[in-house]
Formats: structure tokens, C-alpha cells, sequence
């Protein structure tokens, strides 16, 4: 079952042309993970599917169009992480993830027992407990991530949305984050989209990969289909070797101008 469809989307900017006819289904509890170049169209594409962005074609959430769909009834189906958040000075953690049950709230009511049950689950199930009443414009920023991230689960959307969640983050922090999303995915049956700079990180935890360069789609599959050699050289502009350890995972090694000889010469090499 298809969780979201995108048929013909275009997206533009004036005359500039970012997202050309974009069509793909991303399948219901499946982790998709859009890479490419800088200027490619990811972030648009999350902004489009959220309803920030206008666009042209039809985007649909488990078959409803998202035209159709109230900012409300959009916002708990869709889970949405923003590649730098905002967070509010002065608002607690506890408070900031309580956000996120907003879109269940009337338009004029504070948390009832059931949306303090729900936070007080998600800061513990987070390891957030002990950060609840400090400012989250205080905490570090796997701190601050891993909030921005609990406040998204906190809507109990079925579809999350995370547009670089790894950015600014030491290595450690960046396991820390990713192995959290893996982990809510399956607890929580989620749906995740989200968009990756890191190459090695979107191979070994995505269970596809969606390859955007010039507003198109010009990669899809698994990693090893999508995360070759020469698709990295001709999107990116880059050379790499790519790794494939016994057990499928793929690592991409930076390479500096001059040693494409060892990309001829390396067996383990794609």
C-alpha cells in the first residue's frame, strides 16, 4: 500500500524551473532517503508535500490529495522535521514536544491527560526525561534534535519527514540520531522520507534510495543500484570510491583530484 504518491509534481521559482515532473510512491512503513546535489530540489520536495511551497501536478497521502486536505488533517498525517527547527526562547522541552499535539487539540484547549501521557511517553522513550524542563534553546544539538524529532513523533502522524536530520552533528550524534529514527520507525510503524548529504548514512539505513539532480529523479533503488562510481561523478561532480562490505552495506570514500587510478585499481570498487 502506498503511503504518498507524486505524479508530474513541478515546482518553480518565477521562471526558474526546481522540480521538473516528478513522479515516485513511497511505500507505507518503508524509509526512503532522497540524496543529491546541493540546489537538487530535496528540501522543496518536502516543503511541497507539507504544503509550504505551491506546486503543479498532484501529491496524494494514503490517496487523498494534499490539496484537498485541511492544514489540520494534513498535519496528522504528516510529521515534519525542518532541516534548521526553530526553537522558541524561553520554552521548555517538555513544553516545545507538547507542540506537537496541537493539530488533536481544539483550536483553544491546553493539553488534556491523554496529550501529557502521550509527551511524558515520548520524552522517556527519546531519553529526553531529565531534559524536560530545561529551555530547549539551552540543550546541545543532538539535544535539540532528538527534541525536534520527539515533538514531530508527539503528532502521531504515520508518515515522518525529516529534511536533513544529520546536519551539524559530530559522527557519534549522527548514529545517535539515525539509529533513533530506525528505531521509532519500526516501534511506531512509521513511514519515513528523508533527506541525506551524508551518502554512507542514506545507504546503510534507507531501505531505498531516490537519486535528485536538476529537479528530476535520475536514480532509484537500493543502495548499491543508486550509489555507484560513475552516478556520483556525473550528479555530484565528485570522485569516490564505493565500498561494499560482506554484509551489503556500502560506504563512500571521498577521493581527492588526481587518484582516479585507484578506482581502476580497487577490487572491492563499483
Amino acid at each position: 500500500m502506498s503511503a504518498i504518491d507524486f505524479e508530474n509534481v513541478s515546482v518553480h521559482y518565477g521562471l526558474e524551473p526546481v522540480l521538473e515532473s516528478l513522479s515516485f510512491t513511497v511505500e507505507s512503513g518503508s524509509w526512503v532517503s532522497v540524496i543529491g546535489p546541493n540546489g537538487a530540489g530535496k528540501s522543496t520536495m518536502l516543503r511541497a508535500l507539507v504544503g509550504l511551497t505551491p506546486f503543479s501536478g498532484s501529491i496524494a497521502i494514503a490517496g487523498r490529495s494534499v490539496e484537498r486536505m485541511r492544514r489540520r488533517e494534513l498535519a496528522r498525517a504528516l510529521a515534519y522535521v525542518p532541516q534548521t527547527p526553530e526553537h522558541p526562547a524561553g520554552m521548555s522541552v517538555f513544553d516545545y514536544v507538547m507542540l506537537g499535539r496541537t493539530p488533536h487539540r481544539s483550536y483553544l484547549g491546553s493539553g488534556n491527560s491523554n496529550d501529557l501521557a502521550v509527551v511524558r511517553d515520548i520524552l522517556a522513550l527519546l531519553d529526553l526525561e531529565r531534559l524536560a524542563r530545561r529551555p530547549v534553546s539551552s540543550v546541545s544539538g543532538g539535544e535539540a534534535q532528538r527534541a525536534a524529532i520527539a515533538r514531530a513523533v508527539a503528532q502521531q502522524a504515520p508518515v515522518l519527514l525529516l529534511d536533513e536530520p544529520t546536519s551539524s552533528l559530530d559522527i557519534a550524534r549522527q548514529q545517535e540520531v539515525m539509529n533513533l529514527i530506525d528505531g521509532l520507525r519500526s516501534s511506531e510503524g512509521l513511514t519515513v522520507i528523508s533527506t541525506m548529504h551524508d551518502l554512507t548514512l542514506a545507504g546503510q539505513y534507507a531501505d531505498r534510495l531516490l537519486l535528485l539532480a536538476d529537479g528530476t529523479v535520475r536514480g532509484d533503488g537500493i543502495s548499491r543500484e543508486v550509489l555507484t562510481t560513475e552516478a556520483i561523478e556525473r550528479h555530484y561532480g565528485a570522485y569516490v570510491r564505493v565500498v561494499e562490505d560482506d554484509d551489503g552495506a556500502i560506504t563512500v570514500v571521498p577521493l581527492r583530484p588526481g587518484r582516479q587510478a585507484e578506482l581502476d585499481e580497487a577490487p572491492s570498487e563499483r
